[in-house]
């Protein structure tokens, strides 16, 4: 297949948002994400591999063929066109959209939540969803006007884990914390400013209760708003001179300081 094939050209216009939204589909490039997508009972559509990587993804086809998914010969040309990056790892899978409902995730009574709060960057937004999946997150929500996780960009800095917990996409922040609170869930907002030091709450049992963190927009934290709806505002403390850690860093500290306490019970 080209450039100009029909199926090559239906996938690239998932290379923009309007065209994902309403397809509900997406890109994901990359051996490692290909492989997780296939792990999803009908999450793949289809499979794209570059003519020139056909051997190396040997495994993928063999998967592929097992669960009864097209798989597509492309011209490395005609594969870089679905691609955003300067050195393709040869494969992309058209994957349909996996996220849910807030009702859904909130239903089981989660016990640790991740909620990027108007996070813009895709690569944060990834790096938080693969944090979350490492720490045992129940789910991610991404709330506000926070970035697309469908992203080329955002998935290939999920590292494979979007496919592996819930994400909620588009709930307000208000009515995400609302809705947190009603099933019994402690939110806790992740912020310089706060006035209680990471190490104290993990020493008074805080992170023990089922938790929600916040996490604000990579360059200007959490507004004064949002860092008001939460029941404690937390900061990261910093032992050495960085001026501070950037927004994946945090998650993953915080989240594992929840995991560590809550798995201590």
């Amino acid at each position: 297949m080209t450039a100009r094939s029909v199926r090559v050209k239906a996938a690239r216009k998932l290379t923009r948002r309007a065209s994902r939204t309403s397809a509900r589909m997406f890109l994901a490039e990359g051996p490692q994400a290909v492989r997780e997508a296939l792990a999803v009972a009908d999450c793949v559509v289809e499979i794209f591999v570059s003519s020139d990587d056909e051997d190396r993804h040997r495994d993928l086809y063999a998967i592929a063929q097992t669960a009864q998914v097209p798989w597509h010969l492309a011209q490395p040309g005609g594969l870089a066109t679905l691609t955003d990056t300067v050195s393709s790892q040869g494969v992309v899978a058209v994957c349909r959209a996996l996220d849910v409902s807030l009702r859904d995730v909130l239903e089981p009574r989660p016990r640790l939540l991740a909620v990027c709060v108007d996070v813009r960057d895709p690569g944060n937004a990834g790096s938080v969803i693969r944090c979350a999946d490492a720490a045992g997150a129940d789910a991610v929500v991404l709330a506000g006007t926070s970035v697309d996780p469908y992203n080329g960009k955002a998935v290939r800095a999920s590292a494979g884990s979007l496919f592996h917990l819930p994400i909620v996409c588009g709930p307000s922040v208000e009515v995400t914390v609302a809705r947190l609170r009603a099933v019994g869930l402690a939110v806790l907002a992740a912020d310089g400013s706060g006035g209680l030091d990471l190490d104290r709450v993990v020493d008074d049992g805080t992170l023990t209760a089922p938790t929600a963190w916040l996490f604000g927009n990579e360059a200007h934290g959490l507004a004064v708003a949002d860092t008001t709806l939460a029941d404690h505002v937390v900061r990261v403390p910093i032992y050495g001179r960085a001026e501070s850690l950037n927004l994946a860093a945090a998650a993953a500290v915080c989240l594992y300081a929840s995991a560590r306490a809550q798995r201590a019970t």
